[in-house]
């Protein structure tokens, strides 16, 4: 059940296997997408909320393009009000994920503004929100930046306990199912952050730089103090976290400009949280400064503390964020920087700290937050990648489980495969139901190791590293398979989640990645696997279904075409093999069981 990676799918290959599905499964599938077309039919979430907003002058910078701190307020009071439309209770802003800025908006153009709650937890929901812009004399729109803001709903100063969402389109069951890994993500963020200042060697180049042409970090620093008024305040009289968010644009833009002194443009703030409230009557106290510059981006980092009265000596702290700022030349194109020269002591570390935070920020980027199809299939490995390649090889399972287009294409004593194609992929999987609890078959499937012992495409596997409780490397010997001549090799990540709710399912996903000390080597081929493994669901007492899905490209065609046009039925003989070992060692796990 290893693939071996040569060029994707052709749409080509789309004709091989249409014809092979059975017309049964045909039309049945035929007749269930045109029932859940007509149920669909103007079919809108009904946590969805609109906003659209016409861009002034008096919302503009002097650039005469849209504040980004306007745009802040106009996106968090979008999604407050589709949080509070899905809570039936007032909500407040918990924290805002990374938000990278694709386009300006200028005066004159109409922004559009889109919210829906992805999926809500015990008090807390994730709000999904997209902006985009439109110029209403050319109708051309842009995309402007996408977010995912985490709300809490509070009636009487308690939390809430919310009720679930109920996912219906694709789209929906995918950012329902994803949801989970984002918010384990945001909540292992603060020890990402440590473990990489703990253990990455930095590199210091200060002292090798031209202090002539540096410019001190506290010639940058900012200090602004905010009176919360009714107006920048919701119902309960906590202060809108849009608002605080724009305060501390303003007060991170003014700091940046003292480095250029040029006008910045902010691309980018890094994922955040409000540790607390603050209310109608509270001074807010925003500290801005430079912490470091890269060549053609600087980091600001922006703190808010807030007091009750002037006497007050204990401030508390309400918010810390840093935000990357560019600025760009007459033809768009970014510009170099000055170098920064910060303060001893605290100003060294929050100097190196930016570097970390840019590392990981790219990262994030590339991993996390760019389509499935254009992550490549191996990634290095290191401890500083380990949270984001976990979500993406979770996250990737997930978005294909989720997807609704799957065709039964045969089927042996109930064990069913079925195959989903699209441009660049052919993907399969094989479901079947086992009188296994579904907690005993993540334990024995979710252990590599034990692979061999039923499943062919496994030689042998050796467990390289144990990186936590949920997340495991191995190195895996294949057979060759088709015409090859060598055995194939693959290094594996598998990542374990156990259900986040009820109805969620048992997941272990596999993708390849890259370690120097397992190069390819001369009597292996090497192959690679972008996205695989199993989902177990609970169906009842002592019964689970078990599914394993893989993204088959040009090197396992063979395998998958084959048993797809019933010339082999090897993927029935794999599935009763998994379905026997599950059934001959489920007695063994009591001990592990109990840590579940």
């Amino acid at each position: 059940m290893i693939q071996n990676v040569g060029n994707h799918l052709r749409r080509g290959f789309t004709s091989v296997f249409s014809g092979r599905t059975s017309r049964k499964s045909a039309s049945r599938a035929r007749a269930e997408d045109a029932d859940g077309a007509m149920a669909d039919e103007g079919y809108r979430n009904p946590t969805e909320v609109q906003m659209s907003q016409l861009v002034l002058p008096c919302h503009t910078n002097q650039r005469g393009e849209l504040s980004v701190g306007q745009l802040l307020k106009w996106i968090d009071t979008t999604a407050c009000l589709s949080a509070e439309r899905h809570a039936g209770c007032p909500c407040v802003t918990a924290s805002m994920d990374d938000i990278y800025f694709e386009h300006t908006i200028s005066a004159g153009q109409v922004v559009n503004i889109k919210a829906k709650v992805n999926r809500a937890f015990n008090s807390s929901m994730e709000v999904g929100i997209q902006v985009t812009s439109e110029d209403m004399c050319s109708e051309k729109q842009w995309s402007v930046c996408k977010a995912l803001a985490t709300f809490v709903a509070y009636r009487d100063a308690s939390k809430v306990k919310l009720k679930q969402i109920m996912p219906r389109t694709e789209e929906e069951k995918t950012e329902h199912s994803v949801a989970a890994e984002r918010r384990r993500m945001r909540l292992l963020y603060a020890d990402t952050i440590k473990d990489l200042l703990a253990n990455c060697v930095h590199q210091d180049d200060l002292e090798s730089r031209d202090c002539n042409h540096m410019v001190p970090a506290e010639k940058t620093r900012v200090e602004s103090v905010e009176l919360v008024l009714p107006p920048h305040a919701n119902h309960q009289g906590n202060t809108f976290g849009g608002q605080i968010m724009a305060w501390m644009e303003n007060v991170a833009t003014i700091a940046a400009s003292r480095l250029c002194r040029a006008h910045p443009t902010l691309k980018a703030i890094e994922m955040f949280h409000f540790r607390g409230p603050s209310q109608v009557g509270d001074r807010l106290v925003l500290k801005a400064i430079v912490n470091n510059a890269f060549k053609n981006s600087m980091e600001v980092g922006v703190c808010v503390e807030a007091y009750r009265q002037e006497a007050e000596t204990r401030r508390r702290h309400i918010n810390s964020a840093f935000m990357t700022f560019v600025v760009l030349d007459t033809d768009g194109q970014p510009r170099t920087l000055p170098w920064i020269r910060p303060q001893p002591g605290d100003g060294e570390r929050r100097y190196r700290e930016a570097s970390a935070r840019k590392k990981i920020r790219l990262d994030r980027k590339y991993i996390v937050s760019c389509k499935q199809a254009e992550v490549p299939l191996s990634v290095p490995w290191d401890p500083s990648n380990q949270v984001c390649l976990s979500y993406n090889n979770v996250s990737s399972l997930k978005m294909l489980v989720a997807k609704g287009n799957w065709v039964l294409s045969s089927e042996i004593n109930q064990v069913r495969l079925y195959i989903l194609e699209d441009d660049k992929f052919l993907s399969f999987h094989i479901e079947m139901l086992v009188h296994v609890e579904a907690a005993q078959a993540f334990l024995l499937l979710s252990d590599l190791a034990r692979r061999p012992e039923w499943d062919k495409h496994y030689r042998s596997v050796e467990l390289v590293q144990q990186v936590d409780e949920d997340d495991a490397i191995y190195h895996v010997i294949s057979p060759a398979l088709g015409g090859d001549t060598k055995p194939q090799d693959f290094v594996i990540l598998a990542s374990r989640r156990k259900p986040c709710d009820s109805g969620d399912p048992y997941v272990i996903a596999l993708r390849s990645v890259t370690l120097p000390t397992h190069c390819e080597m001369l009597e292996y081929s090497r192959g690679e696997t972008l996205c695989s493994g199993f989902c177990l669901w609970r169906e009842g007492d002592q019964m689970t279904k078990v599914s394993y899905y893989n993204q088959a490209t040009t090197g396992f065609l063979n395998y998958v075409t084959a048993n797809v046009a019933g010339l082999s039925s090897e993927f029935y003989t794999t599935g009763k093999a998994c379905e026997q070992f599950l059934l001959d060692n489920r007695n063994d796990l009591a001990p592990s069981l109990q840590t579940l």
